[in-house]
This record gives structure tokens, sequence and C-alpha cells, in this order.
């Protein structure tokens, strides 16, 4: 009994230490990612003559960037500490981030983004992979949903921040409001960097913030876990990179990632669209308030769903459901005659694409650890990414073609509902472990 309440408060301790933290990382880590979104619509476009095509591939070329360092970077952070390691990253994102309030034309543009992707690789898997390092495999996906709640709390919350910036920032330092967005919110990564290096512990052992009764339970418990691991089968680096179930999981999570980005990038275009479609008019911050709508209502039930989860020990399901739910949803808002029924539509497909993503992220972690998670981990990161350069690409490039967001709709649904399959095909593969 003793054991168990030591447990908790020490799980409490690291939680309210760590996720919190973590997670304004993430929001700041999202927000850069995704402002380029707001900056479109809202006079980016039309003063670099951007096609709805060229705006897509200079979203997405982001992470093709991302692609070529994730695995090596998440190799480092397990070397030289997550510490070092991250608060690195945040300084070169920043100084990139707010490089791009300069360009001078879409080719520098798309340039920017893919070193913008290039310095932000290894972060998102190196958070998750930290995480490992602290949470024991019971409490990871409930950890995961609170550390990812930045996603759509950087989406609401950002969303209403970047139209404020947008609208009030338009002729500061002679510069327009989605070029003074870009330079004001690339800032706040570089003063997180020095925090950063003070602030976070590597691991357990060397957490001064905890008792050292705590610090023990802890690290043992750990201890124990990754022990388990390797009696049910030892996994390498190599084998972790070549493994067909590391693959498998890949491509599930690639049809879940499409969904995200695509939202992410197009959702405050569609919503500028329902002005021209529906007859309605919507001022910039009007805007940026209904696009945070669906993200506020994702992020509640992103939290319970994830909770439900690790207390029913169940992932498969957990994953699968709420991604072919969010997939059948984005359709029906092509058949929909008034925005607010397409606005419920989009946020049952935004529930569907949060709700999926933290038990997702307790898979992998079910059977590897170590430098084979840190591979592992970064390698599914990198190719199901790969979808956020299709997204908004597929997505501009199929609204030039066909002169609506429709067909781009049915991808994103298709997509959400085939990793729904995936995920399920894959149950026999992953049961065992998650047992």
């Amino acid at each position: 009994m003793e054991s168990v309440e030591v447990g908790r408060a020490t799980l409490r301790k690291v939680t309210l230490r760590l996720v919190p933290f973590l997670g304004l990382l993430y929001f700041v880590n999202y927000l850069d990612r995704v402002n380029i979104g707001f900056a479109g619509p809202n006079g980016m476009k039309a003063e670099l003559g951007l096609s709805e095509t060229v705006f897509g591939f200079a979203s997405g070329i982001f992470f093709l960037g991302y692609l070529v360092l994730e695995v090596p970077s998440n190799l480092a952070l397990h070397r030289f500490g997550a510490r070092r390691w991250i608060a690195r990253i945040l300084v070169t994102w920043g100084v990139i981030a707010s490089a791009m309030a300069f360009v001078p034309n879409g080719t520098t543009l798309i340039v920017l983004r893919f070193l913008l992707g290039v310095a932000e690789a290894g972060f998102f898997p190196g958070i998750l992979l930290y995480l490992t390092y602290w949470f024991p495999q019971q409490q990871r996906a409930r950890i995961v949903a609170l550390f990812m709640t930045a996603v759509p709390i950087s989406t609401a919350l950002g969303a209403t921040l970047s139209s404020l910036v947008l609208q009030w920032g338009n002729g500061v330092f002679g510069l327009t409001g989605w070029r003074f967005m870009f330079l004001v919110e690339g800032v706040p990564s570089l003063i997180l960097a020095v925090v950063t290096w003070w602030y976070l512990t590597d691991r357990p052992e060397q957490a001064r913030w905890l008792e050292p009764h705590e610090r023990q339970w802890l690290a043992t418990e750990l201890a124990a876990e990754d022990e388990q691991r390797s009696v049910s089968g030892h996994w390498t680096v190599r084998k972790a990179l070549t493994s067909p179930r590391i693959l498998g999981l890949a491509l599930v999570y690639a049809g879940i990632v499409y969904g995200l980005y695509a939202l992410g990038f197009f959702l405050p275009t569609i919503i500028n669209g329902f002005q021209q479609q529906y007859g309605t008019h919507y001022s910039v911050i009007q805007r940026g308030l209904i696009n945070a709508v669906p993200y506020v209502i994702g992020a509640v039930v992103m939290v319970r769903w994830s909770r439900h989860g690790d207390r029913t020990g169940e992932r498969v399901w957990h994953v699968a459901l709420p991604a072919l739910v969010g997939g059948l949803a984005i359709p029906v808002t092509l058949y929909l005659g008034d925005p607010f029924g397409a606005m419920v539509a989009v946020t049952v497909c935004a529930v569907g694409v949060l709700a999926a993503l933290p038990t997702f992220w307790a898979l992998p972690s079910t059977f590897l650890s170590g430098a084979a998670a840190a591979g592992g981990i970064a390698l599914i990161n990198s190719i199901g990414n790969i979808s956020g350069f299709a997204a908004p690409y597929v997505t501009g490039w199929l609204k030039d073609w066909t002169g609506s967001q429709r067909a781009g709709l049915w991808v994103v649904g298709v997509c959400m509902v085939a990793s729904a399959l995936g995920a399920l095909a894959m149950r026999n593969a992953t049961r065992e472990r998650v047992r």
C-alpha cells in the first residue's frame, strides 16, 4: 500500500513538473509549423503571387525537411540528453521561423519552410521518447494526450492569436500583418531554449526535485518494464528500423496525420470560402474564433478517450474507432447547405483525428525501449509525416484542378478510413504486446 502511495505521489510530481512545460514547447512548435495556414488567405498568397498548388507545396515541404533528419536527431537526443538537444532544436527553428517574415517570393518561402523542417526534426518524437523515460506504460496514453492538447490549444488559441497579430501588427516596423506574425511568433522558441537548458532533467535518477525514495521507485518501475520487454524479445535499433510492424504502424499514423494537416493548413481557407459559398461575412477575428471551435472540443474528447484507453488497457480500437468516425464525417461537409452544419461535420473529423493520436503513440512503446525506441518512434513519425507534405500539396492541387475543396476533403476521408482499417488489420500483431 505504501508503494502505491509513493507511486501516485511521484507520478503526480513528474506530471506537474514536465507535462505543462513540454506542452508549452509543443504549443509554440505547432504554431510556428502551421501559422502559414493563417498567413496564406490573409495577404501572403496575394503579395507573393502564390497559386493554391504552390501554397500547398510550401506548406508541405516542411515535412520533407523533417523527414531528412528525424531518425538521426532522435538518436542524438538519446545519446546527448533531452535538455541539450531540445534546447538546440528550439534555437534553430526560432531563427528560421522569424526569418520567414522577410521572404521576397515563393521560392524563398519554399526554401525556408524546408529548412524549418530540418531545424524541427526530432522535436516531437524526441518528446515522446523523453516521456518514456519518466512514465510507466500504463499511464502513457493519458500523459501523451495531456501533452498533445498543445495541438488543439495551439490551433484554437493560436488561430485567435494569429488573427489578432495579423490585424494589429499590420504596418508595425513597416511590415504587412502576415510578415509581422511570422516575426513575432518565432521569438518565443528562442526564449524557451534558455529555459529548457536549465529546467529539464534528463533522467529520473538526476531529478533533485524528487525525494530519494521517489527517484528510487520510479527508476525501479521503469527498469522492470525494460526487463520485461527484453524477456519478451530484444529490439535493436536495426530491427526497429527494418521491422514490418514499425512500417505498418507508420502507415496507420500517416492516414491520421493526413487528416490533421489537411485541416490544419486549409481549414482557415475553407472558412474563408464560406463567405462566397453561403453568402456570409466574417471579420479576421471571427474567422479565427470559428477555426478554434473544432479543436477546443477535440481537446476535451482527446483527454477523456485516452484515459478510457489506459483504464481498459485496450489500444487498437481506441485508435481505429475515432479514425473511422472522423474519416466518415469529413465528406458529409460537402453536402450540407449551411456553415453551421458544415462546421459540425468538420468538428467531428477533428475530434476523430485528435482522439486517435495519443493512444496510437502508446502502441510502439509497448515493445520498444532505449535506442530502439528512439529509432522506431522517429521512423514512425518520419514516414507518417510524409502525409504532412502530401496533405496540403494534394489538397491545394485538387482545389486548383477542380475549383472546389470537395475532392480534397474526399481524400482526407479515404485516408482516415484506411488508417482505421489498417489498425484493425494489425490487431493480432499488437495484441500480445499491448496485453
